[in-house]
């Protein structure tokens, strides 16, 4: 079982195609939006506008959007050579807010982007 959970927007194929990049290069399990309905416990950990970003929760912690993304990242086989650098770029106060910002923008342009990258979204039950 995975020790940390990515909730995504699985109602959108650019959100599709990055959960299917983290489940292939992590042990992340990966909950879509539509998939909370049947794990009550999970849902009561994230906000009530969950619906807004991705979110991460793990050890007790929840990241939300560009810390979800950016902790995902950690959790890959890629990225865990760049948790020293991102625990450094934490410390820098401006760094959150330039993370969120390029979270934003590319969350933003969903549909720019799903063109270039993306997959169908699992079939509603």
């Amino acid at each position: 079982m995975a020790d940390a959970t990515l909730v995504y927007d699985d109602d959108c194929g650019f959100c599709t195609w990055w959960a299917e990049f983290f489940d292939d290069r992590s042990d992340l399990e990966i909950v879509g939006f539509s998939d909370l309905e049947g794990k009550p416990e999970l849902r009561a950990k994230l906000p009530d506008e969950y619906e807004t970003c991705s979110h991460l929760v793990a050890d007790g912690t929840r990241y939300s959007c560009g810390a979800s993304i950016e902790e995902a990242w950690l959790h890959t086989d890629l990225g865990s050579f760049a948790r020293p650098v991102v625990e450094t770029l934490r410390t820098i106060g401006m760094y959150g807010v330039a993370r969120e910002w390029g979270y934003r923008r590319f969350s933003g342009n969903r549909s720019f982007w799903g063109r270039l990258l993306s997959k169908t979204p699992p079939v509603r039950r």
